[in-house]
């Protein structure tokens, strides 16, 4: 498993290492074990113009996914294709995150900035298995379903290998899971900029 998690702005640094963790448990979960993931957390400035330029949008969103594959089973997330040896690595493809739009949305959330991030990120790793909330009101229902699902199952598994959290960080989880869908922005206007996609993406998603 290939994941690769920057930040291209000074204060992203302190978010890599557990972002990057949570990426790697999520494709785990997804039995995506022999897929590449490419993870950037950037700026407002940065992410509007990717919004701008993909997807004629000239306003920062939240999180974009840029898939490598120009077709991935809609909505198929992995399941019974895990880890193999013999298997070349899958490309999945790069998610774009803005810091910035992440920050305030926990702000208004009353989260913990991780926490928020993490919702960005699993969402952006639906849209490149194919997941999308704008094609209909019940694929939305069925993608914030399936987020919710793997925000559930990372809590758990950090449970079992984690001492008790405190008070205010379960309240904080608990708040990132069941306030994501109602006010989710993913798609809908923040972000930043970052490098542009590797070879040639389909459009992006949000």
């Amino acid at each position: 498993m290939a994941v690769d998690v920057r930040g291209e702005v000074a204060h992203a640094r302190p978010f890599v290492p557990t972002l990057r963790k949570e990426a790697r448990a999520t494709l785990d979960l997804l039995e995506l074990g022999s897929a590449e993931l490419s993870v950037l957390l950037t700026n407002d400035e940065a992410i509007r113009k990717l919004n701008r330029d993909y997807r004629g949008q000239d306003k920062p969103t939240d999180v974009l996914s840029f898939a490598q594959l120009d077709e991935l089973a809609a909505g198929g997330d992995g399941r019974g294709g895990g880890a193999n040896a013999s298997r070349p690595p899958l490309p999945l493809g790069d998610i774009v995150i803005s810091l910035e739009t992440a920050t305030r949305q926990a702000q208004d959330l009353e989260i913990a900035t991780p926490s928020r991030l993490r919702t960005l990120l699993i969402h952006g790793l639906l849209h490149l298995l194919g997941y999308d909330h704008e094609r209909s009101p019940a694929e939305a229902r069925r993608m914030f379903a399936r987020e919710r699902e793997l925000a559930a199952r990372l809590d758990t598994a950090a449970a079992v290998t984690a001492p008790p959290a405190p008070p205010q960080q379960v309240a904080s989880r608990a708040r990132a899971a069941s306030g994501a869908t109602p006010i989710h922005l993913a798609g809908r206007e923040r972000g930043a900029r970052s490098r542009a996609p590797r070879s040639r993406p389909t459009p992006p998603s949000s």
